[in-house]
């Protein structure tokens, strides 16, 4: 039961945290089998090097001390009793084994202060061997210490003031001492093997231990991988439920989509043709100005021609000479008209392929169509071309934006009320592919407020009855989507006239030579 509760409380965790758990455990156990592993390694070493070092080193000390009595003392003895050597050579002899007793001695009692093992060894051996220091004899070991300490005191003393009568106590303490030392090194033998027997046991507690948990993180790694596995695939098919979900309403939405751009397409495309036509009207409602102005003269002309004729008849004047005179005159005015009508029904031409023509002559002409409107308003205009370009366009819709241009500018005229001279200036110039045309006017300027919006759609300054604010929108989408051009706006100091302080309107075309 508390199994299947781990199990669910498992499977309610998100996958990155059981991802991140699962690697946790691998890694946490790996190190802890690298740890012990070195942990075992350094053991063993430290009690090899204890053993070695400072077991093996002190029993040398031990043998080194038996032979200096064994030998150099007792040996010396026998040689002074049997008159082999010279009174004072042996006490020679025997003062240089005093200090090798006492030497030896001491190196032993110092490495046995050393005798503690390293703080790893010592904690391992407390948790797998507790019961490891059985073999020792403290008690024992102190006695036989103390009994040496004892006979070398007592064989220093007769050593240091030696007397042929002396000798029989010297032999006696020499081989007390000999047998104490005996003992102290089989105690330390015993030591020594009890400690290599520990040291083998903690080796094979910690070789166990470590495949102990190598086989524990396996194995609890095995589970945890097929438990994300079954999450996997527990995941792999909700994500395969909700992808087709999702699929089949991306769907449904690209259907809509479709549906949704045709309509909007289409509705766009009726907003501009409406656009176009309202443009449309509205400059021919200009250019139908232009013709009545420009019809105006003639027309009575021809009236006064027509009452000429009336007036000769009555009067019983009328010759051939005078008819003749007359039909000539009203035929000169009637071809002038008839031309008039051809330059402005050109200019609705709806055929949209690309002609080549002279940018002079598309400038030149759109003054002409405007030209009795800005004789009527006192509006110079000056075309400033130093070479003339040919360029592959659309004449009739570029002619259309010049018109809105002329068109602006005389608007724009009408609200100012110095009395210097309108004046209308148009620069050509041509840079590597492209084409610059810069169109200024003096009529004071853009508000700075409203010139960024002066080329969207139904946007006017002038009374619903005197524009719709479409001319400079079409005329955006004339240069920039037809002509693959731009068309921007700026105010810049007034240099037309003699207006210090004054701002003039500069429009800039630039459209592609080729």
């Amino acid at each position: 039961m508390k199994f299947n509760k781990i199990l669910d409380l498992y499977d309610k965790w998100e996958f990155t945290n059981k991802t991140n758990f699962l690697i946790f455990i691998i890694t946490g156990g790996m190190l802890c089998i690298i740890i012990l592993s070195q942990i075992s390694t350094y053991a063993i070493k430290s009690d090899f090097e204890k053993l070695f070092e400072n077991r093996t080193k002190p029993l040398v000390d031990l043998e080194n001390l038996k032979d200096t009595c064994e030998i150099n003392i007792k040996d010396t003895i026998i040689d002074l009793q049997n008159n082999q050597i010279s009174l004072d050579d042996a006490k020679e002899v025997l003062n240089l084994s005093q200090g090798l007793i006492l030497t030896h001695w001491s190196n032993y009692k110092e490495s046995k202060k050393n005798d503690e093992l390293n703080l790893f060894t010592s904690l391992i051996k407390r948790i797998f061997l507790p019961s490891n220091q059985n073999y020792k004899n403290e008690v024992l070991f102190n006695r036989l210490l103390s009994n040496i300490d004892t006979k070398i005191s007592k064989i220093d003393h007769y050593l240091t003031s030696f007397e042929p009568s002396n000798i029989e106590q010297l032999s006696y303490e020499i081989s007390s001492v000999k047998v104490y030392i005996t003992s102290l090194i089989n105690y330390d033998l015993k030591v020594i093997i009890a400690e290599k027997k520990d040291t083998d046991r903690l080796l094979g507690f910690l070789f166990l231990f470590s495949i102990l948990s190598i086989v524990f993180v396996f194995l609890f790694s095995i589970l945890l991988s097929i438990l994300i596995l079954n999450n996997f695939k527990k995941m792999h098919k909700l994500l395969e439920i909700k992808v087709e979900q999702k699929t089949k309403e991306l769907l449904e939405l690209n259907s809509s989509l479709e549906r949704r751009i045709a309509h909007e397409v289409k509705n766009s495309r009726k907003k501009d043709f409406v656009m176009f036509q309202q443009a449309k009207l509205a400059s021919m409602g200009e250019m139908l100005q232009n013709i009545a102005h420009q019809w105006r003269q003639p027309l009575g002309s021809l009236s006064m021609i027509i009452q000429s004729f009336q007036t000769k008849m009555e009067l019983g004047k009328l010759t051939t000479d005078f008819v003749d005179s007359k039909v000539k005159d009203a035929m000169l005015l009637a071809d002038n008209m008839s031309h008039t009508l051809d330059d402005f029904r050109n200019f609705f031409n709806p055929e949209k392929t690309k002609t080549t023509f002279s940018i002079k002559q598309c400038i030149e002409h759109s003054f002409e169509l405007s030209k009795y409107i800005l004789e009527k308003e006192n509006i110079k205009h000056e075309i400033v071309i130093k070479k003339d370009i040919v360029i592959n366009s659309y004449y009739n819709e570029l002619s259309h934006v010049f018109l809105n241009l002329i068109n602006n500018s005389k608007d724009a005229f009408k609200n100012r009320c110095t009395k210097e001279q309108k004046i209308i200036k148009v620069l050509v110039k041509p840079y590597k592919t492209k084409l610059y045309i810069h169109f200024i006017d003096n009529g004071g300027g853009i508000p700075e407020n409203i010139i960024s919006q002066i080329f969207e759609p139904y946007f006017t300054t002038k009374y619903k009855s005197a524009g719709t604010g479409i001319g400079l929108y079409m005329s955006k989408q004339i240069i920039e989507t037809h002509m693959k051009g731009s068309i921007t706006c700026k105010n810049i100091p007034n240099n037309l006239s003699g207006c210090k302080g004054c701002k003039s309107a500069l429009f800039i075309i630039e459209i592609p030579i080729k």
